[in-house]
């Protein structure tokens, strides 16, 4: 188990959680909610001892594996041997064995060699290249990659070995930091289906709406400067969190009905002859003070998107036998497909089959190797980029405010105000410069400039990334309120599902196109 004891964390004058006491117990899989910025990697950072608390203390397991995102320390290092140091008492073990037997054996280092043979055995080390092939083949990470160096890995994949460290050992516990990034729908299944047969503790932050309510078997939501257990999974939490809200809310509302009664009699005959019933009133009136109700961290922006009054012509976009290639190796080859006014297409498949190219193509950011693309009548084209590098410079001194006023030319400041404030860039963060926004809120900006040029064709590359839960579910919404044509690469299988009629699935040498959304591919797809 972990136990929190009367835990603080304040930076600054801002008070991120305050005296809470909390145990996560074996066999129980808890998701870590709460919007951006209320302290859920602190959390994290303070149970793993990277971070010191305020005030109180921590109680970890012996064993603890956690995703870490530190790429670069891992470079030169062998696949095979990145995931076995999980187990940092083996890895250790077997680092100083191996250099043992590169000395000329003498009774000390045989009596030594012994030693360390006996915690190899007790840490299960004789199996451990094969545990470690299991974990590998399973994230997706095929067999001639599992002995080359890190650094000869694609990053998404690199991630993926990340996370087979954190699952190797038979860890006590296991605390994620959005485990699915990087992982594609087979991977997520698979890694799913792992945490259902762990027996540790886990802790897992996740923007996946769809894997919270998979894999989880409580909630720990950090709010009102608290953390508050729900029993069941994310949806279940938004139904106990509301209700408690609005039942709190009622109560409090019945407790000043009933005072105002009372004192309402306490003043009429306070001077009379009924003292011992004004002195009962009092103090019911006492008793009935209302719960105070703190102010919720969580806000969730406003996502519309309107398109132009003038709609695009029902043909959008058509695709005439493209073909584009990086270094001789084909993304696409001779692809068809065309895009109808009203079409909401999901793009899905493994990071690096063509997802992000495909949308840059129809952008009109790369060039094509052969073949055409025909762009509709009146199409008029917003662009998220999976890279907000692309259209946000975080080396200027640009402020929000003026780089949404570059979006759009003749917008007035009012306008601008109204969408900085929808996209929850309130008072003077209108006017926070673009180089100090975090990847939330650089997503939010740009999605705030699409709202505000009323295009009638999205081109969303991974919007999702860096969005809080709120956040996720209010793109959806818009997205599945929009009256124009999409074509979103996502990971967020909700959003699949709510969002769009058509998928375009990057999983074979040729890309798979299916009528109809994320749960009715992956139903036609079992059956095949």
């Amino acid at each position: 188990m972990i136990t929190l004891r009367d835990i603080s964390k304040k930076i600054g004058s801002r008070t991120l959680f305050e005296d809470v006491t909390i145990t996560f117990n074996a066999g129980c899989r808890y998701g870590l909610t709460g919007p951006n910025g209320a302290g859920k990697s602190t959390l994290f950072n303070i149970i793993l001892g990277i971070d010191e608390p305020s005030s109180g203390s921590v109680t970890l397991p012996r064993k603890v594996g956690f995703l870490k995102q530190n790429i670069a320390q891992f470079t030169e290092i062998k696949v095979i041997d990145v995931v076995i140091m999980g187990n940092k008492r083996l890895a250790k073990t077997l680092s100083e064995r191996d250099a043992l037997y590169e000395l000329d054996i003498t009774d000390a280092i045989g009596i030594r060699l012994g030693e360390l043979e006996e915690i190899i055995a007790e840490e299960d080390g004789y199996s451990a290249e094969s545990d470690a092939e299991v974990f590998l083949n399973g994230i997706g990470i095929p067999p001639e990659w599992h002995h080359k160096k890190m650094h000869s890995l694609p990053s998404d994949r690199q991630f993926r070995v990340l996370l087979c460290q954190a699952l190797f050992g038979n860890p006590e516990a296991l605390l994620l930091d959005e485990p699915t990034n990087h992982l594609d729908l087979e991977s997520i299944g698979w890694l799913e289906k792992f945490l259902h047969n762990y027996n540790g503790v886990l802790i897992v932050v996740s923007h996946d709406r769809h894997f919270l309510n998979a894999v989880t078997t409580q909630i720990a939501d950090l709010d009102y400067e608290t953390i508050i257990v729900y029993p069941g999974n994310y949806n279940d939490m938004l139904v106990a969190k509301t209700s408690l809200r609005e039942k709190t809310e009622l109560e409090n509302k019945s407790k000043e009905k009933k005072a105002a009664q009372l004192k309402e009699f306490v003043a009429r005959f306070s001077a009379g002859t009924r003292a011992s019933q004004v002195q009962s009133r009092l103090r019911e009136i006492e008793r009935l003070e209302p719960q105070e109700l703190k102010k919720s961290n969580i806000q969730r922006p406003y996502i519309r998107f309107y398109p132009p009054e003038k709609v695009s012509g029902q043909t959008v976009f058509k695709v005439k036998d493209i073909s584009k290639s990086y270094d001789e190796n084909f993304v696409f080859n001779h692809l068809n497909f065309e895009v109808s006014r009203g079409d909401k297409i999901g793009l899905i498949g493994n990071n690096g089959k063509g997802k992000t190219t495909l949308i840059k193509l129809l952008s009109g950011i790369l060039p094509l190797d052969s073949g055409f693309i025909e762009i509709g009548h009146q199409v008029q084209i917003g662009y998220f980029p999976q890279n907000h590098s692309e259209v946000i410079d975080k080396k200027s001194n640009m402020t929000a405010f003026d780089w949404l006023k570059n979006r759009r030319e003749g917008i007035n400041d009012q306008d601008i105000r109204s969408i900085l404030g929808k996209m929850l860039f309130s008072g003077d963060d209108a006017f926070k410069s673009i180089s100090h926004l975090s990847g939330g809120e650089t997503a939010r900006l740009i999605l705030g400039g699409i709202m505000l040029c009323n295009y009638n064709v999205l081109l969303l590359d991974e919007p999702n990334n860096h969005l809080d839960l709120e956040a996720v579910s209010a793109l959806s919404w818009a997205l599945e309120d929009f009256k124009g044509t999409v074509i979103v690469a996502s990971h967020d299988r909700d959003l699949l599902n709510n969002a769009t009629n058509k998928i375009i699935a990057f999983e074979t040498a040729k890309p798979y196109i299916f009528e109809g959304n994320l749960e009715g591919y992956l139903a036609a797809r079992a059956t095949k």
